[in-house]
């Protein structure tokens, strides 16, 4: 069984809980770690579990709401952290904590990482930052596509997600809004380039070149607070699916969202 939960998505932090269980064993993978130690405690507690319960954490780039605590994770429970070389070199030149210890490993576009009953595939992506990975995870049967920090699909990223039974989308902002918004304009050019972040309208158009009918469930993630609502996402993904907005699940920067079993 294949079923993930976001602890949290947003600028605020970041972080999705992928689980597999296979012959009665759980492997649980972190995707990103953009909290304080303390704030993932409290997030993990409903789930019933503690950051030593973690098998491994993926950063997928440097930026802080992805790395958070991740250092200190390791160090403190010896739970293993990958990346890609990027993305440790730009971590590297940031102040590490006194006495710091990581059980680092480097993660390679296009090479298949395995937990125990969970089998990983990075695949970059067009953002503004040293060698960002996004993921296609499978426990061999269900799959699921976590696609979040991106300007612009490319060939490469739809082929990744093309057959998913569950996508994490990014759907940063509404294009709209983040042009009346209050940003400053060199910002606004940023978050709206192609090295940037989502808008609902590419998200929307990812979701219908990888729409099929074992798509299960679509979760709309790291949207902004200031240039996007909840209500805008989950109408655009809705009207590619032809379904309701309420049968999309939008994560919340605070309570992440509910488990989803993806098969």
């Amino acid at each position: 069984m294949l079923r993930f939960r976001s602890l949290g998505s947003g600028s605020t932090g970041n972080g999705t809980l992928i689980e597999s269980t296979r012959n009665g064993r759980t492997t649980r993978l972190l995707v990103d770690c953009g909290f304080s130690l303390r704030e993932l405690t409290r997030r993990l507690a409903p789930a019933g579990l503690t950051p030593s319960m973690l098998d491994a954490v993926f950063i997928t780039h440097e930026h802080s709401d992805h790395v958070g605590c991740a250092l200190q994770l390791t160090r403190r429970h010896g739970v293993p952290v990958w990346a890609s070389l990027g993305t440790w070199q730009a971590m590297d030149r940031k102040p590490a904590p006194v006495g710091a210890v990581t059980v680092r490993h480097i993660a390679l576009e296009g090479v298949p990482i395995h937990f125990g009953g969970l089998q990983i595939t990075p695949f970059g992506v067009p953002h503004d930052a040293a060698e960002p990975l996004q993921l296609r995870c499978t426990d061999g049967v269900a799959r699921l596509g976590v696609l979040t920090d991106l300007g612009e699909p490319t060939d490469s990223v739809l082929g990744h997600l093309n057959d998913c039974h569950a996508l994490l989308l990014e759907c940063n902002h509404d294009a709209q809004m983040l042009a009346d918004g209050p940003y400053p304009w060199f910002l606004k050019r940023r978050v709206g380039g192609v090295r940037g972040h989502l808008a609902n309208t590419q998200s929307a158009a990812i979701l219908e070149a990888c729409k099929h009918a074992g798509l299960r469930h679509v979760v709309a993630a790291h949207l902004s607070q200031k240039n996007n609502t909840p209500e805008l996402a989950a109408a655009a993904l809705s009207a590619t699916l032809s379904c309701a907005a309420t049968e999309i699940v939008v994560a919340d920067a605070l309570q992440g969202s509910p488990w989803l079993d993806v098969a």
